[in-house]
């Protein structure tokens, strides 16, 4: 009786560790998501669509550097592309902002989009974008 007890005790145990695992686990893939932005520009006529993820977050001092690893999409109907970045913003600002580069090469398009992205309330957004050659300005 003891040993149908102990096997019963222990199946009981590991269901509550998978359970647990499973439910960690759906916890943390929909984190990602939750510190994600997509937001849609228009440039010469054609969409966009610039996507920021937030996969990590170092720790700095305020007033210092602040590491943040983003994993980037940026997609047009001509192509799209999807890079890993580490933006240094600011740490203990409210707002912070970086100036960025996408060559529009990959995406079937000519020109550099400059960027500039801000850190806010942990999530990273495109602030304004301008297109060179021209200066011209998207956002």
């Amino acid at each position: 009786m003891a040993r149908v007890k102990r096997y019963t005790y222990m199946r009981a145990r590991t269901f509550v560790a998978v359970a647990l695992a499973v439910s960690l686990g759906s916890v943390a893939s929909a984190q990602p998501q939750n510190r994600c932005t997509r937001e849609t520009l228009s440039v010469r006529g054609t969409p966009l669509t610039a996507a920021y993820c937030i996969t990590g977050i170092g720790t700095a001092a305020a007033g210092h550097d602040l590491p943040v690893q983003v994993a980037e999409t940026y997609s047009t109907p001509r192509g799209s592309m999807s890079r890993n970045a580490t933006l240094t913003f600011i740490s203990g600002m409210e707002a912070s902002r970086v100036i960025q580069d996408v060559p529009l090469d990959r995406l079937g398009m000519e020109g550099t989009l400059h960027l500039t992205l801000v850190l806010r309330g942990g999530l990273v957004h495109v602030e304004s974008a301008m297109l060179t050659p021209g200066a011209i300005t998207i956002k």
